[in-house]
């Protein structure tokens, strides 16, 4: 009887590559293990280097002092939008937030005055607000926002808007329907409708300023925000209307 010396050979060789492939493997996870750690070290080293020169950045910034110091870490602004012109109608067979380049003709068969339909107002104010170096120095401790029809609601500092103002009209048409918008797969309350007065809300040791262009005494607001003690919350109110 012929003895099988191909097959025998066949299967060591078999054996052999499966050894070559195992340790290749291992070699492989190795150094992607080593390379994903020289990544987490080099992203950690980049958020160092962000926030020192956020820092820096920061301590340029005229105006409203956007630093903390050590004796004022309670201390913060708190901003106030008043008369946003937000308001949620039913245009055919859809709820839509109103505004006047995409609803005249609704507008005017109700009687109603485009021009006072401005949400692109509000939606710039938010970002601008939310993206200032102010809220990055983690200044800013509340956003509130009041409607032309009365609707009062928080936003969180440190809420990621939508940068369209298409995606921006969607997330408000939830917010006033369903009264809050949730973080995804967490029960934070990014945004909520809350009760009147925003008063109520306010710290005690808070200075209330309003913004307004037919004020009749002007003021130099570096100045003004300068002669405020480090222990005094400063409430900004504008108006969120052309």
């Amino acid at each position: 009887m012929v003895r099988p010396y191909k097959v025998k050979g066949f299967k060591r060789k078999k054996r052999e590559e499966e050894e070559y492939y195992e340790e290749k493997e291992v070699k492989e996870e190795e150094n992607e293990r080593e390379k994903t750690a020289a990544e987490v070290e080099e992203a950690e080293g980049e958020e160092e280097e962000d926030e020192r020169r956020a820092e820096e950045a920061v301590d340029e910034l005229p105006g409203i002092p956007v630093v903390p110091s050590n004796a004022n870490a309670g201390a913060g602004v708190i901003i106030i939008l008043e008369r946003a012109s937000l308001e949620v109608a039913k245009v055919g067979k859809t709820y839509q937030l109103l505004n006047s380049d995409d609803h005249v003709n609704f507008l005017l068969k109700h009687g109603k005055d485009p021009k006072n339909y401005r949400p692109d107002i509000a939606f710039q104010a938010i970002l601008m607000i939310l993206d200032s170096r102010l809220n990055k120095a983690g200044r800013l401790k509340a956003l509130y926002v009041k409607t032309e029809k009365g609707v009062l609601f928080e936003i969180k500092p440190y809420v990621r808007m939508p940068r369209t103002f298409k995606r921006f009209s969607g997330l408000i048409l939830q917010l006033l329907q369903k009264l809050t918008v949730n973080a995804s797969g967490k029960r934070d309350k990014l945004l909520r409708v809350i009760k009147n007065p925003v008063t109520q809300y306010l710290p005690l040791n808070s200075r209330r300023i309003g913004l307004s262009h037919s004020a009749e005494r002007m003021v130099k607001i570096q100045d003004y925000v300068n002669a405020a003690n480090n222990d005094v919350n400063l409430v900004f109110v504008f108006q969120a209307t052309s």
